[in-house]
């Protein structure tokens, strides 16, 4: 999973990476269509009339597809939950709160956050594989309170799935040298519980080329971080400029690896840090 500050970014933004801003007349145009667009459904849903609105939700949604480039211009090119490219399918503009209908286990669906469907801060990019598996599922905590368009209360809300514009769950979510995503350690019972669903939800383990590619990067920064340890030793005493080349050599290597834009970079952190070298950690993380 990797970290996306949505909330201080928008498509104007000239400092992405790959993506061509978009004019402050374009962005005033897709947010009054926005605004529009919830008018209508806000009307629909005051008449009663449910299938309309959400009729209206599947007509409009070239509207969200608008902004697929620079979603994934946001991560270049990642998918927000796996961190994969192609391994995870192509992608989809996933709405992280589902607009039709919310579902939980053990109950009955409930009203989907519709006033959201043309919000972008609701907007996720999310690789094929593991949008079809969440699709409408959205648990929330026992007890916790529930928005409804009357009643906003999305923040307030103890949802079960980890969210990768939260820099605090993407840190939940770690990887051991299998390729196999996990709670990270010390988590909370509820945060385990968190992960488990996600993991579950999002195929996030059961997609193999997903994991087989995600141990293959293990292997390889587990190689380099050994290359690194072993010629730092050998040049400890000093004269070995050899030994000193060789574990620059490396230690490069795993930066590049764990860059934020280095496809499956969090499994090159996860590698780092539980291997317990801090000075190492500190230099590439």
């Amino acid at each position: 999973m990797i970290y996306i500050d949505l909330e201080n970014r928008l498509p104007t933004d000239a400092d992405i990476p790959n993506w061509k801003p978009w004019t402050e007349a374009e962005w005033a145009k897709w947010q009054a269509e926005s605004e529009s667009l919830l008018k209508e459904l806000a009307a629909l849903h005051a008449a009663g009339k449910r299938d309309e609105r959400n009729k209206l939700i599947d007509e409009k949604k070239a509207h969200w597809g608008k902004l697929k480039d620079w979603l994934m211009a946001l991560s270049a090119g990642k998918c927000w939950f796996s961190e994969a490219k192609e391994i995870f399918s192509h992608y989809d503009v996933e709405h992280f709160r589902p607009k039709k209908e919310a579902k939980a286990e053990g109950s009955a669906p409930r009203d989907g956050y519709w006033w959201l469907a043309f919000d972008y801060r609701n907007y996720r990019l999310c690789g094929n594989v593991g949008n079809r598996m969440k699709g409408g599922w959205f648990p929330l905590q026992e007890g916790s309170p529930s928005s409804r368009y009357e009643h906003r209360c999305e923040e307030a809300e103890s949802a079960y799935l980890l969210d990768p514009i939260d820099i605090d769950d993407v840190k939940l979510l770690a990887f051991d040298e299998e390729g196999k995503a996990c709670p990270a350690p010390g988590a909370s019972d509820w945060d385990k519980l968190r992960v488990k669903e996600t993991v579950k939800r999002l195929k996030l383990n059961e997609h193999e080329a997903l994991t087989e590619a995600r141990r293959k990067v293990w292997v390889k920064v587990s190689a380099l971080i050994n290359q690194y340890q072993s010629n730092k030793a050998r040049c400890a005493a000093g004269g070995n400029e050899v030994a000193r080349e060789k574990a620059k050599s490396a230690l490069k290597q795993v930066r590049e690896l764990t860059r934020p834009t280095a496809e499956l970079s969090s499994v090159a952190k996860w590698c780092v840090l539980l291997n317990q070298d801090h000075q190492l950690a500190h230099a590439v993380i």
